[in-house]
C-alpha cells in the first residue's frame, strides 16, 4: 500500500455483519465449504469476533480461517479461537527487521512474531505464513523461511509477485519464479511433494529428513492454476468477484438493501460464477489490471 495510505470507505458503504452472514449462508447452501476473512486488514474491523461467531453458527463443518498482517493478532488469537475460528494465515515478507520495515512501512516484525506464537498457542493451526517473493527485495530469504518452518511447524507459502499493488510498480522482471524459490531451498533441505485433495492454490512439500513444517509455492504468474480455481471473493462493500483479476463485479449490497430474496442472491451468485473467464492473462499483451488493488479486493 502507498505511504500516504488508502481512501477510507464511509461506514454505510460496508456490509454489516448480518449482511455478510446472509450472503455466506446463501453461498453455503450452494456448496461453499471454506471461508477466509481477509482484507486489507480484517483485525481493524471492530467486533470481528462477533462476525466469526455468526459465521460459525451457520455450520460447524465450515472451515473458517483468517488472513492477517499479524500486527494485532497476539491480542485477539484466544478470543477468535474461542468463537470458532479454525486457523490463521499471516502475511510476512521478510524475517530481517529493517527489511520488513522497508517493505511494510512499519517496524513491526517483533509484533508479527508474537502474533504467530499466540496463534499457535491458541490452537489456530496449522499456522501459515504467506510470503510474496520480490526480486532484489527478499528473494535471498527462502532458506531462512524454510528453517522457520522447520523450527516451528508452520507452513510457509511463497507467492509470486502479482500486478495488484496500489502503486502500479509491478514489473514481470521483479517476479521470482516459484521453481527458483524451491530450488534455493532444496539445495539446503531436500523436499518431498505432499499430496493434497481439492483445488488448492499451493503446491506443498515436506522435508525429506522428517523435520516439522511445510513449504509451498503459489505460482500465479509463471504457472497459473486458473483451470482449477474454485474461489469467490466478497468485498467489504458487497461486490462479488469470481476472480481476483476480474474486471467486473456483481453488486450484492444494493440487492440486499433493496429487500432481495435469498433466491435472487443465489441467482446472482450463480450468474457470477457462470461468467467466470478462463484465466487472468498476466504477462499477455491483452492483460488488463483491475481498477482495485489487492488491499481493496481481498487477498
Amino acid at each position: 500500500m502507498p505511504p500516504e495510505g488508502m481512501p477510507w470507505l464511509p461506514k454505510d458503504e460496508l456490509l454489516t455483519f448480518e449482511e455478510i452472514e446472509r450472503v455466506v449462508r446463501v453461498l453455503v447452501s450452494c456448496g461453499v465449504r471454506s471461508l477466509k476473512l481477509t482484507g486489507g486488514e480484517p483485525l481493524v474491523r471492530r467486533g470481528l469476533p462477533d462476525l466469526v461467531a455468526l459465521l460459525r453458527a451457520i455450520s460447524n463443518d465450515l472451515d473458517i480461517s483468517l488472513t492477517t498482517n499479524g500486527f494485532l493478532l497476539a491480542g485477539h488469537a484466544e478470543e477468535l479461537a474461542a468463537v470458532g475460528l479454525d486457523r490463521v494465515t499471516v502475511s510476512c515478507d521478510s524475517l530481517i527487521a529493517h527489511r520488513f520495515a522497508e517493505m511494510t512501512l512499519r517496524d513491526a516484525l517483533e509484533e508479527v512474531m508474537r502474533g504467530l506464537d499466540a496463534a499457535a498457542s491458541a490452537g489456530l493451526g496449522p499456522v501459515k505464513i504467506n510470503t510474496v517473493m520480490i526480486k532484489g527485495h527478499n528473494d535471498d530469504e527462502a532458506v531462512a523461511f524454510a528453517e522457520l518452518a522447520r523450527r516451528t511447524g508452520y507452513e510457509i507459502r511463497f507467492i509470486e509477485y502479482m500486478p495488484l499493488d496500489a502503486q502500479d510498480a509491478w514489473s514481470r522482471q521483479d517476479v521470482v519464479a516459484a521453481e527458483d524459490t524451491l530450488a534455493d531451498i532444496a539445495r539446503v533441505h531436500a523436499l518431498v511433494p505432499v499430496e493434497t485433495e481439492g483445488a488448492e492454490p499451493a503446491t506443498t512439500f515436506r522435508f525429506a529428513d522428517g523435520a516439522p513444517g511445510i513449504v509451498g509455492v503459489i505460482p500465479s504468474v509463471t504457472a497459473p492454476f486458473c483451470d482449477n480455481c474454485d474461489r469467490l471473493r466478497l468485498t467489504s462493500d458487497g461486490q462479488l468477484r469470481a476472480c481476483l483479476f476480474s474486471l467486473e463485479e456483481t453488486d450484492l449490497r444494493s440487492q440486499l438493501r433493496a429487500g432481495a430474496s435469498d433466491e435472487v442472491i443465489e441467482d446472482l451468485a450463480r450468474a457470477c460464477v457462470a461468467a467466470k473467464w478462463s484465466g487472468h492473462r498476466i504477462g499477455k499483451d491483452d492483460f488488463v489490471k483491475p481498477a482495485r488493488s489487492m488491499s481493496m479486493i481481498g487477498g
